[in-house]
């Protein structure tokens, strides 16, 4: 139980390993809170079951978990003007504005040993989920972004007429729906000789997802009926590849691996789009992944590593809907080369790794979201991520212990334009930008946790004290480096207590204590931008207009949302054992 009347329960059950070698394990949980953001609400529930079987060569599992949650839309943001004075705004209050999704896995893990070198091991899984998304969509919500009624036409709607007024206008429910399903299968034999390790493996997996919208009630319904479809879209995607691993420690110091992939990809999209858009996207996409690794261990406490990889990956369907017309997102090439170092011994672990991470064709965040909230991302043809990555875990006394972690990196796109739309005149102008920060890659990220745990009154009970520290470097929200899109470093602190008692009439208690943000630290985490021009005197979009800005830099204005993280909260847990 904890701050913003949340709620958090779980039950945890199982039998252990029964003498006839099954075992069987569950779990029910739910989650309720009222957010920190207005409204924004949240109803979660899950479940959890495993039935094992475990034998000399061969085990079986099978396990099905899935959920239902119910959560209130916030993914809008809060106008920049009211974060000093209502930090947590949120511009939907239709009362059914909420997101509605479910979704059921069913896995199935076989493992058999044919003899003490070669081990076989299939899985396979489907999935199912289905939910929508209900909002409001009218005067009511659109006067607060500069906006008015929806379109009839945009919906299928036909336009009314009350006498001399013809209405082409009107406040709407829609709801949009996913019904999707997932499944497929994955395989890998493992061959053990001697000092090496051969891996064979694949795998096939199929996805299938429905898009639909229907309008659920309408001021001027005109010729519409309740539930009427208004866009349909089915979207598949098939992915099979198979690898090859080797391991081989080459000396009593030396370790040599490889790993080669080939994976294909095939999208197919067809039907119309929520904008009334017809969709045709038919792509194919076959990549090599190859990686290589050497690792040498110095002495009994420290070694030394090189890797180098190419990775490939797809754009995701988002990517595909969401591209401006007359543009095809491209697939991104990664090469991958880091070098490190670890040291351990009874007192300290550390570790130190380089990392230079070449892209070609990144898809990257602009910073602008969907109509969903979703964030979009566009292809920069030349950019790269390089840093260091440090770690170091230090038992300073028996009792005290401390973790500390850092990421210092920069992260850039070397050149790429910036399309910018002509609100007011149609198309679009093209800025040329020039070696400037990726968006959401902050250069400087570091961790801390001081630990300190002691009994208190006798061997049976324990208790833990932690403070929990984290600073996150300024970030920019869209590629052009503009001082407007800027998210300003953050630093908080978070303090965990915990208390265990043992062999009290249950095997164990814990009770356990969370301040989150100790010192109230005020801070954004997260922020979108579109980014647009109106080449007219006759009116200014940033009047009236909260989320509407004048700009500086590429594009006259830009609408933007932010999302402000909540002030000093805590959790309050008590975890029973029998």
């Amino acid at each position: 139980v904890g701050s913003f009347n949340t709620f958090r329960n779980s039950l945890l059950f199982g039998t252990g390993l029964t003498k006839t070698g099954f075992a069987f394990d569950g779990r029910l949980s739910k989650i309720t809170s009222d957010g920190y953001i207005d409204r924004a609400t949240s109803d979660l529930t899950s479940y959890y079951a495993k039935g094992a079987y475990f034998g000399k060569k061969f085990s079986a599992k099978f396990i099905t978990f899935g959920g239902k949650e119910n959560t209130y839309q916030a993914w809008y943001g809060v106008p920049k003007d009211s974060i000093a004075t209502n930090r947590t705004f949120n511009p939907y209050d239709y009362e059914n504005q909420v997101d509605n999704y479910s979704q059921t896995h069913y896995q199935l893990h076989l493992n058999y040993a044919i003899n003490s070198d070669i081990k076989l091991s299939v899985s396979g899984f489907y999935v199912l989920g289905k939910g929508y998304y209900e909002e409001y969509k009218g005067t009511d919500f659109n006067k607060i972004i500069g906006g008015s009624s929806e379109d009839l036409a945009d919906y299928g709607i036909e336009p009314v007429t009350i006498g001399d007024t013809t209405i082409t206008e009107s406040n709407i429910i829609r709801r949009r729906w996913l019904d999707n399903s997932f499944g497929g299968v994955i395989f890998n034999f493992t061959y053990t000789k001697n000092t090496v390790d051969y891996i064979l493996g694949g795998g096939y997996n199929a996805y299938s997802g429905s898009h639909f919208g229907e309008v659920i009630w309408a001021e001027y319904a005109s010729n519409s009926q309740i539930n009427d479809t208004y866009y349909d879209n089915l979207g598949n995607k098939t992915d099979w590849n198979i690898y090859g691993k080797a391991n081989w420690q080459t000396t009593e110091k030396l370790n040599l691996n490889m790993d080669l992939q080939v994976r294909q990809v095939v999208y197919k999209v067809n039907g119309v789009d929520n904008d009334q858009r017809l969709l045709n996207v038919d792509d194919q996409l076959t990549f090599f992944n190859p990686k290589a690794g050497v690792n040498y261990k110095l002495n009994s406490a420290s070694s030394a590593y090189f890797s180098f990889a190419v990775a490939n990956h797809e754009p995701n369907r988002g990517d595909y809907i969401d591209s401006p017309s007359g543009f095809t997102p491209k697939h991104e090439t990664l090469y991958d080369y880091e070098a490190g170092y670890r040291f351990g011994n009874k007192k300290i672990l550390a570790t130190a790794n380089l990392y230079y991470m070449q892209y070609k064709d990144q898809l990257v965040l602009t910073g602008a979201v969907n109509d969903v909230g979703g964030s979009i991302r566009q292809n920069v043809d030349n950019s790269y991520r390089a840093g260091m990555e440090l770690e170091l875990g230090y038992k300073i006394t028996k009792k005290f212990q401390w973790n500390i972690n850092a990421t210092l990196s920069q992260n850039k796109i070397k050149s790429f334009n910036q399309y910018v739309d002509d609100w007011y005149n149609g198309g679009q102008s093209v800025y040329e930008l020039e070696n400037t920060d990726i968006a959401f890659s902050p250069s400087v990220i570091i961790g801390n946790i001081f630990t300190y745990q002691t009994p208190l009154f006798s061997d049976r009970d324990n208790f833990e004290i932690s403070l929990i520290s984290k600073y996150v470097g300024e970030q920019y929200f869209d590629n052009t480096q503009n001082e407007k899109r800027k998210l300003d470093g953050y630093f908080t602190n978070d303090i965990r207590l915990g208390y265990t008692l043992k062999q009290v009439g249950l095997k164990q208690i814990n009770f356990n204590f969370t301040v989150r943000n100790l010192f109230n630290t005020l801070y954004i985490n997260n922020a979108w931008a579109y980014v647009f021009e109106y080449n007219s005197s006759d009116w200014d979009p940033s009047i009236g207009d909260p989320y509407t800005q004048k700009s500086n830099q590429a594009g006259g204005y830009q609408m933007a949302g932010y999302f402000p993280q909540a002030g000093v909260n805590f959790m309050f847990g008590l975890t029973l054992d029998f």
